[in-house]
Formats: C-alpha cells, sequence, structure tokens
C-alpha cells in the first residue's frame, strides 16, 4: 500500500510492475489473510496500526482478485486501466509532432515488441501490457537467479527505456506539463 501510493506518484510503470508482483504474492499465499499478514505484511517496519491497514489492503486486492476471476492468473481490472491509460497516452505521443524522440523510441522497442508477441502464442494483447510482461518476466527469472541470453537482455534494456520514457510522459502528462499538438 505505501509502496504502491508513491510508485503510483513517481514512476507508473514501476507502479504497475510493483502491483503485478502483489498479486503474485497473494497468489502465492493461497488468498490467506494470515499467511499474507505472516509473510508479506509482518515485513514492514511499521507501526501496528500502519501495517494493519497494508494488511487490509492486500485483502482489498484479494477480494478485487476473486471477484475478477484472476485467482490463478490474469489481472485486475484496476491494473488493467493503467495499461489502458499509459495505451491512450501512447497513442497520444505517437501523433504528436512534438514528440519525434518518442516516436523514435517507441519504433526502436517495436522490432522487440513484434518478436515477443511471435511468440507469446498469438494471444491478442496490448503492445504496452507485452513489453510490461517482458519486463516482469526478467525480474522473475533475476530473482530466481536464472541466465538471461545476451539477446534477451539487449531487448529487455530497450524495452526499459522505453517504458522509463513513457512514464516520464505520463508523470508530465499527470502534473499538466505534457505539450502535445495533433
Amino acid at each position: 500500500m505505501l509502496i504502491a501510493q508513491k510508485k503510483r506518484k513517481e514512476n507508473i510503470s514501476e507502479y504497475l510492475l510493483y502491483m503485478w508482483q502483489v498479486e503474485d504474492l497473494i497468489r502465492a499465499n493461497h488468498f490467506n489473510p494470515e499467511e499474507i499478514r505472516r509473510n508479506v505484511v509482518d515485513r514492514y517496519d511499521q507501526p501496528a496500526e500502519v501495517k494493519e491497514q497494508i494488511a487490509q489492503w492486500y485483502e482489498e486486492i484479494a477480494d478485487m482478485m476473486r471477484q475478477e476471476g484472476v485467482m490463478e492468473h490474469g489481472h485486475i481490472q484496476l491494473n488493467k486501466n493503467v495499461i489502458i491509460t499509459l495505451t491512450d497516452l501512447h497513442l497520444r505521443l505517437l501523433k504528436s509532432p512534438k514528440e519525434m524522440i518518442y516516436g523514435s523510441m517507441y519504433y526502436k522497442t517495436l522490432p522487440y515488441i513484434v518478436q515477443l508477441r511471435a511468440k507469446s502464442g498469438g494471444e491478442e494483447v496490448p503492445e504496452l501490457e507485452t513489453c510490461f510482461t517482458a519486463i516482469y518476466g526478467y525480474l522473475m527469472l533475476k530473482m530466481q537467479g536464472k541466465e538471461v541470453s545476451a539477446e534477451t537482455l539487449e531487448a529487455i534494456k530497450q524495452i526499459s527505456a522505453f517504458l522509463a520514457l513513457l512514464a516520464e510522459k505520463y508523470k508530465d502528462d499527470m502534473d499538466g506539463k505534457l505539450e502535445e499538438e495533433a
């Protein structure tokens, strides 16, 4: 909850990846409030009342996951909405003549997106979700200590730079600092 609030304000890309991790933590703890409290919430260095708020937040996310049928895989609508919002911004940026650097970064990233989508088995997933899935998968492999090919590292580096730029543009947009012309 505390980390999510901070990340949402500072970097929307990190926020989304964090929220995907929260979904996986809830799954790993079998949607069990006691397990979540013991394995996740109790590790926070916070006063008891803050830990209680954090536990409640995890339970609310778990409830959303149950209600939305994403207990085994997938993402809650709250997280899907972030992808939708970022996709809308992405499309606006691509249309804007003032955003040539953004467009260039996207077209430099596009071959990796196409390659990843081809490997995904034809599942119809938005381009940005493909990018986030790649980064999240890479982070999971790193956490497990698994080797990653040089080709994959190159793709991750490019996708990360692209998502970082998009996050920066999102923050500018939220702060009213984004200048667009169609």
